[in-house]
């Protein structure tokens, strides 16, 4: 998993830096904002709702969310992200730890409307972690609940293995990319929506 300390020196060219990767269409940024904004039109046809963001960052989706109403909380292992983020959003929920660790104690009291971790679970290199996660993530939902995941995804482990050819020139070999067969078996009933070459959007709901 990447240094915190990193992601701290990060935080201030971030989005620029996404954007800039994006707009070339190339791994691992491909299809990025497709993905946000399928997210963020989700929730926002529930007004109101209670929205936990795991690994936020800069809060692309929760400030936008927080300034039409929305209750958020989130959680980030960035100091620097962090700061970003409660600058965008004084009243919102948001804790310092590492999601490697498991999440903050506060806000597993709670139980979600939605869940959203974008472009963040793949830091999780261990995948009996992630999965025992992701269970962790299930149970904090309100019974009508819905867990979103954008990321870098493939269908399977060749659909992989062609993207890590084509951009063996950015590839980055210490991240840990879901591959949607394999997260099947785990949980069935988990929806997929490819968006782009290297990336796509998880559902998973309480039922």
């Amino acid at each position: 998993m990447r240094d915190s300390k990193g992601f701290d020196l990060w935080a201030e060219e971030y989005d620029e830096y996404v954007k800039k990767v994006e707009n070339s269409g190339r791994y691992p940024f491909a299809g990025y904002r497709d993905i946000l904004n399928l997210i963020l039109n989700k929730i926002q046809n529930k007004p109101r709702a209670k929205v936990l963001d795991i690994g936020f960052g800069t809060a692309p989706i929760s400030s936008v969310l927080y300034s039409q109403g929305y209750e958020i909380w989130g959680q980030d292992f960035s100091k620097s992200m962090l700061e970003n983020a409660q600058s965008k959003m004084p009243d919102a929920h948001l804790f310092l730890k590492d999601f490697s660790e498991g999440l903050d104690s506060e806000i597993q009291k709670n139980n979600y409307d939605f869940i959203i971790a974008t472009y963040c679970l793949h830091h999780l290199l261990d995948n009996d972690q992630r999965i025992s996660f992701i269970k962790d993530l299930v149970s904090l939902l309100n019974d009508s609940g819905i867990i979103m995941i954008g990321d870098v995804m493939f269908q399977n482990s060749s659909e992989r293995e062609e993207c890590r050819l084509k951009d063996k020139d950015i590839w980055d070999e210490e991240e840990n990319y879901f591959i949607v067969d394999e997260i099947k078996k785990v949980f069935p009933n988990i929806k997929f929506v490819k968006y782009s070459y290297c990336s796509g959007l998880l559902s998973l709901s309480k039922d």
